[in-house]
């Protein structure tokens, strides 16, 4: 006799829930306390449960997921800007995830590859630990991560350290020996923290030059326009100020370049700024920047993933995108 299927009934009962809370770790799991939903997928990998796909039934297009910090802010705009861009429109249709705890994402990774209601799925900065990757393999659900590589999961990364050791030699070249470092402070807990990878490539190229980089030139500040001015003021009072700031953001580096101007600092006489990411305001505002290619992470994320959805027996692809340092009126 044919075995018969697993259904959310047998899994409120396995479970000892209602089938409503069954229902919302899957669709709503932030409404459910951590120790039933966790119940509740112990019971679904137990049973071999897999969701009816009537939510599937309503559309003939595809679903691709995308979970991302930060939504707001500019860098990730530029990707889900890449990725929106190279999705078919016919073919697939985007969900973006926020994230706003750690919390919040392991909820999603949990439930999402369970839902059956993804044909793939995009994670953006954000860390994914070995059980995850396991899950997500498990449940058959295609990923794509950015900016933040696991083995046995295909990504789309840059070499931060690389990127602070090309803006030192370039600030090193253009004769500046007292070069300060800037960078953001307020990532949370959940994110992964390239600031400091950028500092340790710039430091590292410092010393081989045999540049002090004395502690009152490294400043770390929350991701703000005020707080990146307070910084700016501070380091441009000093008493030997630095003559070249390297902020590890285009948003902070064009703090800086503000700061400079209300204070009547030439750029790049007196100071020359260089930041990081290439955003669009930078090209507006004639910033020297690392460009890591933003919107360019986002379509071959999703290149790769539409790969993987055709052919699910590929392996892992891991690619790494090559920097580059843009020119123009700031150093």
């Amino acid at each position: 006799m044919k075995k018969k299927r697993c259904t959310i009934y047998d899994v409120a009962k396995h479970a000892g829930v209602s089938i409503t809370t069954v229902s919302r770790v899957l669709n709503d799991p932030r409404k459910v306390n951590p120790a039933t939903r966790k119940r509740v997928l112990n019971s679904i990998d137990a049973l071999g449960f897999v969701p009816a796909a009537e939510a599937r039934a309503r559309t003939k297009k595809g679903r691709i997921g995308v979970i991302t910090p930060f939504f707001t802010a500019p860098s990730f705009i530029q990707r889900i800007r890449g990725i929106a861009s190279a999705l078919p429109p016919n073919k697939f249709e985007l969900i973006i995830y926020t994230v706003d705890s750690t919390e919040t994402l392991r909820q999603y990774l949990s439930t999402l590859p369970l839902t059956g209601n993804l044909d793939g799925l995009i994670i953006i900065s954000l860390p994914i630990q070995d059980a995850e990757a396991r899950w997500l393999i498990k449940h058959n659900l295609p990923t794509v991560l950015i900016e933040y590589p696991h083995p046995a999961l295909s990504c789309v990364e840059i070499d931060d350290v690389e990127g602070g050791r090309m803006a030192a030699e370039y600030l090193i070249k253009k004769g500046h020996r007292r070069i300060a470092f800037l960078g953001d402070t307020d990532l949370p807990e959940y994110a992964i923290h390239p600031v400091s990878l950028r500092l340790t490539g710039f430091r590292q190229t410092l010393k081989e030059h045999h540049i002090e980089l004395p502690d009152e030139f490294v400043r770390l500040a929350p991701y703000t326009q005020e707080q990146t001015r307070q910084v700016a003021i501070e380091l441009l009072s000093l008493p030997h100020p630095p003559t070249a700031i390297f902020a590890a953001t285009d948003f902070q580096a064009l703090g800086v370049l503000k700061v400079a101007r209300q204070l009547n600092v030439a750029v790049p006489e007196q100071l020359a700024i260089i930041g990081f990411d290439d955003l669009d305001m930078a090209e507006y505002a004639d910033l020297t920047t690392i460009s890591q290619h933003l919107d360019e992470s986002g379509r071959l994320a999703v290149e790769i993933l539409i790969a993987q959805i055709e052919s699910p027996s590929q392996i892992p692809r891991h690619v790494k995108l090559p920097l580059n340092l843009i020119e123009r009126k700031t150093a």
